[in-house]
């Protein structure tokens, strides 16, 4: 689904009573884990489950398996995994395994680590560099052509799910939220900063 379209349902979130934060707080973490039990599923599914795009249509297959109004309550939490991983360090490392990242770019590169797994996913969170475990990554480094670590595919996979199953991309309640300001800004090029900070991926990608 294009970037336009997704952000076209996204509204800034209101200042809601406690209650209904709390209410909220609680929803999301439901759907949360039900959006990431899909992705295991599909990733068990998947004859190779590093194949980001396997994986993204997998996950799609399963979505339409369902009553498009609880398709529609995954949207919420997959915005808010992509709000979530919307860091700077997690950009450098997709700058650096992809020899560069645009805005978009790092997009598709989230959908690519939503692809990945839980455990993946909520790892680089912490430690951008823990990427550099992944076989999938290692391979790239010493392959002739480096694997491009992107899946839009999976970065709109809900609304895709949901246009397949009504016509339509538009939600019965549009997401809210907003990406948050960069924090802790260094320079992607700067590769003394590089193996400062990701050391693993800068042994395998520039060294």
């Amino acid at each position: 689904m294009a970037l336009a379209a997704i952000r076209a349902t996204v509204h800034g979130m209101a200042s809601p009573r406690i209650s209904q934060r709390v209410w909220l707080a609680s929803f999301r973490v439901m759907s949360v884990e039900k959006f990431w039990s899909v992705v295991e599923r599909a990733r068990l599914q998947s004859a190779d489950p590093s194949d980001a795009e396997e994986v993204a249509q997998r996950t799609l297959a399963l979505l339409v398996e369902l009553p498009a109004a609880d398709v529609a309550t995954l949207a919420q939490p997959l915005w808010d995994l992509r709000v979530r991983s919307y860091r700077w360090g997690l950009w450098g490392a997709a700058y650096l395994l992809n020899g560069g990242c645009s805005d978009d770019g790092f997009e598709y590169f989230r959908g690519w680590l939503l692809t990945q797994g839980r455990t993946v996913f909520e790892d680089s969170l912490v430690n951008p560099d823990s990427l550099a475990g992944l076989p999938a990554v290692q391979r790239s480094a010493l392959a002739d052509e480096p694997t491009n670590f992107e899946c839009e595919s999976m970065y709109g996979v809900v609304w895709d799910a949901y246009r397949d199953l009504t016509g339509t991309t538009e939600l019965p309640n549009p997401v809210v939220g907003r990406y948050p300001a960069l924090e802790g800004t260094w320079d992607f090029e700067d590769n003394e900063q590089v193996r400062r900070r990701l050391p693993r991926l800068a042994a395998l990608y520039l060294d």
